[in-house]
């Protein structure tokens, strides 16, 4: 018979063996007896009762978590303290992938939506590999499976987050609040998730209910060099009070000069406040409000010139104003969120959430506009005057090669050479002064800015409301369903933002002429119908109009749960409806409805659905073999359906939804000491469409719209992650990802301008890319590391992780006919020109050579790099407050690699090329890319109680 003393203590408290944060509810068993209790919400237990003596086994387990058993001796009299046992996640279960928190500065640069960066998608996974991508892959923008972040879905409180503009979250809306989105969960790939359909890349629902959060609070410091500099925040969550009430309350400041890269200035402001009343057992009413104001100032890709004068923290578009660093672009976000949910539990085995949301704000980009103009009447005719030089000081004709640019460079253009070169490296910075020299004189002169700030904007209004059941038919079937309703009004203008000391801005196009046989006063204009209007700072220009969108969706899932295999069946159905709405009516494309710019254009209808299944078959408790397979159409984007919605109605040519069809196949092994996954995949994607904007040199010079509709790509590839628990302080973790992203078609192509009267195609009207790299990351990666975990709360790890096969992407209209077109050969105006439109064949450059040209189209590939990160941290408890840091330093010994870039398409016919790419002195408009961080730290500190 086993001895008691009822003067002995057994305590301790239980912690997440990944993320140490304290678990509560967790279960504590003596074996062998009837003591049972449960930890708090600070993670912490106590028996009361009477205990056992001697050697006893205590049995640790929670829902979700593999338990665990640690033999124990109870000595009589005395407390045996069992402080800081640990719990792993169980990786077999796909349903609550609860949450790694990583810091904000990982996605930093997906804050202005400008990036494919999947990280924080990733953030809340468990997984082995996927943890891999979103912490140490994510700085070189790998993309696992080849997908980026508008192939997964980011919700909160069960509510879709991602724009309709682009498909892709915008993490700035929520940016800041890392210490209240510690509850999320992810379903990877197209697995089953109780929320919504889900996509390709994974779904992440971000829980922010203000009872779901322990009683407690959080005071934090950070400091770093990447993008912000410091970082201040606090949070307090009541838990359940009397009465059924909770709250949580947070604060954040981020704030720097400049990160990494020269004048990037960092702004951020976040708030954020949930209350939630139990009403009774059933029914709950939460509300959540987001604020997360963002304002940063921008970086761009640059030529491999510009690097080699300057170096990767050169950033063109800063300059000094009365000794301060000004940025001409910046990104400013200011979208408030505000949320209502109830929760009802019609039964102890069904649930209805029904949510409301309604999101607000602007979101604003910032450039130089060196467009200003002055209106003159000359011998009774009427013109105009101004447009002013380019003031990037990276313009290719302030660099060497500018001068270099004949094949036999003279010894003054040598020394013309030198002298940029010279002034470059000296300085090489944007000229404020000089921008408001110029517009001052000209005001003296009694006329208008020639050089303004331009803030192109957006202001969504966005409702948003579901319906979400989850319900249990039986002990082994399982039913979701979701009924969605979202409608968006999108505001997009011009904004003066700043006449820089000049009186008022022309509001015209002063490179338009009268070549199109209109008169140039009525082309010139952003509205004929307020024509040569002169604006002043705060006021609407340039362009005018509104996007409606609405988008119904309903969505049905069964899941089947038995001995040795589980399974999902899943659909989804969605209508999307776009119209234009134009404001202005534009001087190139006069008229009204579908045809002209003002008023609406033509409704654009989607029906979409998708189906999916999936199942996981258990070969034994520690084999697992899992399978997902769908097939799925999705609309276009906003942004992909309208040609050129800043200046006209019209619609892309050929606009269909994408179609998507995915399988994977998986094996996971789990064990103690061992957890692995091997996971391979294919994607096919169909009828995908892209627009870009740019110069190009063709004919006589224009900017236009590239369009490219029916394209079609597939994504191939393994991805393996292990783990290995060596001793009950040493973990080795691996991964490796291995893929291929190609371009599987010739996808249609046409070029759309306000300088062209009719759509404009080259030959056969496609652009050759089949057996091209989709790019976007490298498409290789390989981690090795480990972590040391001390009993006495501090923790160290390392991982060397590898990068390969990441490539440029390709011009379309390098390689589409217009290549081996001697251009020179159409009039410059008339009919047969360019302007006219049209299809334009033939007239092949006589010295064309086949061989020469497939090089010259040969896509390029980036060096392998290998990168080092290293991370830390130390915990103490004193009483009831828990004090600690931890750090990360990322690319230890200060590499140097690309992460990205583009081919430009200013030169890009074959003599072009040819002159181009054979200069010795390097090309003048050559491959832009972007550069990663070279060493970089992260340094947090942080109480909590």
């Amino acid at each position: 018979m086993p001895s008691f003393s009822q003067d002995t203590v057994v305590m301790g408290s239980v912690l997440d063996g990944t993320t140490l944060e304290p678990i509560p509810d967790v279960t504590i068993t003596i074996e062998g007896s009837h003591h049972v209790t449960k930890t708090d919400a600070k993670g912490e237990f106590q028996f009361k009762t009477i205990v056992p003596l001697g050697e006893q086994i205590l049995k640790v387990e929670k829902l979700n978590y593999s338990p665990k058993r640690y033999p124990i001796i109870i000595n009589e009299g005395k407390t045996l303290d069992i402080t800081g046992m640990t719990l792993d996640y169980d990786v077999s279960n796909k349903k609550d992938l609860f949450i790694i928190s990583i810091s904000d500065d990982n996605l930093n640069s997906e804050d202005d939506g400008l990036t494919d960066n999947i990280s924080g998608l990733l953030q809340s996974s468990r997984d082995v590999f996927l943890n891999a991508a979103a912490y140490d892959f994510s700085a070189t923008f790998f993309r696992p499976r080849g997908l980026d972040n508008a192939n997964g879905k980011v919700l909160i409180n069960g509510i879709e987050m991602n724009k309709q503009f682009n498909g892709r979250p915008l993490w700035a809306n929520w940016g800041g609040l890392n210490d209240v989105q510690r509850n999320q969960e992810f379903s990877m790939g197209i697995s089953a998730n109780d929320y919504t359909f889900g996509d390709l890349a994974g779904t992440n629902n971000i829980i922010m209910r203000a009872s779901q959060y322990q009683a407690g609070g959080r005071i934090s410091y950070a400091n770093a060099n990447r993008s912000y500099t410091n970082r201040v925040m606090a949070s307090y969550s009541s838990g359940l009070l009397d009465g059924g009430w909770s709250y949580s309350i947070l604060a954040s400041r981020r704030s720097g000069e400049e990160g990494f890269v020269d004048g990037t200035l960092y702004d951020a402001n976040s708030f954020f406040f949930a209350v939630e009343k139990q009403i009774s057992e059933k029914h709950s009413i939460n509300f959540t409000g987001i604020y997360a104001q963002n304002r940063r100032g921008r970086s761009t890709a640059i030529t491999q010139e510009v690097f080699d004068l300057k170096d990767n923290t050169y950033n063109p578009f800063w300059g000094a104003q009365n000794g301060e660093i000004r940025n001409s672009r910046i990104r400013e976000t200011n979208e408030p969120i505000l949320m209502l949910n109830h929760y009802w539990n019609l039964s102890s085995k069904t649930k209805l959430n029904t949510n409301v949301a309604y999101q607000f704000g602007k979101t604003g980009n910032t450039r130089i506009d060196n467009n200003g103009s002055k209106l003159v009447t000359f011998n009774g005719q009427e013109t105009y005057i101004g447009g002013a030089r380019n003031p990037d000081p990276s313009y290719y004709q302030n660099l060497p090669s500018y001068h270099l640019r004949n094949p036999s460079p003279s010894a003054y253009d040598y020394e013309l050479a030198y002298l940029a070169a010279s002034a470059f490296r000296t300085d090489g910075q944007l000229d404020w002064r000089e921008l408001y020299q110029a517009n001052e004189t000209l005001r003296a002169q009694g006329g208008n800015s020639i050089y303004a700030i331009q803030e192109d904007r957006n202001d969504d209004n966005q409702f948003s409301a579901n319906t979400i059941l989850d319900t249990e038919l039986s002990e082994r079937i399982r039913l979701n369903g979701n009924l969605s309703y979202k409608h968006l009004k999108s505001e997009n203008f011009a904004n003066l933002q700043d006449l820089l000391g000049g009186t008022g801005y022309l509001d015209i196009d002063s490179f338009a002429d009268d070549a199109q046989g209109q008169e140039l006063e009525n082309l010139a204009q952003s509205d004929v119908r307020h024509p040569n209007r002169i604006v002043q700072e705060g006021e609407r220009y340039k362009y005018n109009y509104n996007i409606n969108a609405i988008v119904i969706s309903a969505f049905a899932q069964a899941q089947f749960r038995y001995t040795k295999i589980d399974f999902y069946l899943g659909t989804t159905l969605s209508q999307t409806n776009y119209q234009r709405n134009g404001l202005y009516e534009n001087g190139y494309f006069q008229g009204t409805g579908p045809d002209g710019s003002f008023g609406k254009s033509e409704t654009l209808d989607f029906s979409n659905y998708g189906v999916k299944a999936g199942a996981t078959y258990k070969v034994t408790g520690r084999h697992l073999i899992d399978f997902n397979a769908s097939y799925v159409t999705k609309a276009p984007t906003i942004r992909n359906s309208f040609g050129n919605a800043r200046q006209s109605n019209e619609t892309v040519i050929g606009l269909e939804s994408e179609k998507a069809k995915a399988v994977d196949l998986s094996y996971i092994f789990r064990s103690p000491i061992l957890k692995t996954r091997l996971t391979a995949y294919v994607a096919d994607f169909e009828d995908g469409t892209d627009i870009g904007f740019f110069f190009t040199e063709l004919s006589s010079g224009f900017f236009v719209q590239e369009i490219q509709t029916n394209i079609d790509r597939r994504n191939v590839g393994a991805e393996l992650g292990v783990e290995a628990q060596i001793t009950p302080t040493i973990k080795l973790k691996g991964a490796a990802a291995v893929g291929q992203y190609m371009y599987t078609n010739n996808p249609n192509l046409y070029y759309t301008s306000a300088d062209i009267d009719q759509p404009l195609t080259f030959g056969v009207g496609t652009t050759q890319l089949k057996d091209y790299h989709v790019a976007g990351g490298p498409e290789r990666a390989f981690q090795i590391g480990f972590e040391y975990r001390d009993p006495n709360y501090w923790w160290f790890g390392a991982t060397a992780n590898q990068f390969s096969h990441s490539y440029v992407d390709v011009s379309a209209l390098k390689r589409s006919d217009a290549f081996f077109m001697d251009t020179d050969l159409f009039p410059e105006e008339g009919p047969g020109s360019f302007q006219q439109g049209g299809n334009f064949s033939g007239a092949t450059f006589n010295a064309y050579d086949e061989t020469t040209a497939k090089q010259l189209l040969r896509q390029e590939q980036f060096n392998d790099y290998m990168l080092v990160n290293i991370i830390g941290g130390k915990s103490w408890r004193i009483d009831n407050y828990f004090v600690g840091f931890f750090a990360t330093v990322n690319n230890v010994f200060n590499k140097t690699y690309k992460t990205g870039g583009f081919e430009q398409s200013r030169r890009v016919d074959y003599r072009s090329q040819l002159e181009e790419q054979t200069n010795d002195n390097g090309p003048l408009f050559g491959n832009r890319y972007f550069f990663g961080n070279g060493t970089t730290y992260y340094l947090n500190f942080y109480i909590r109680f």
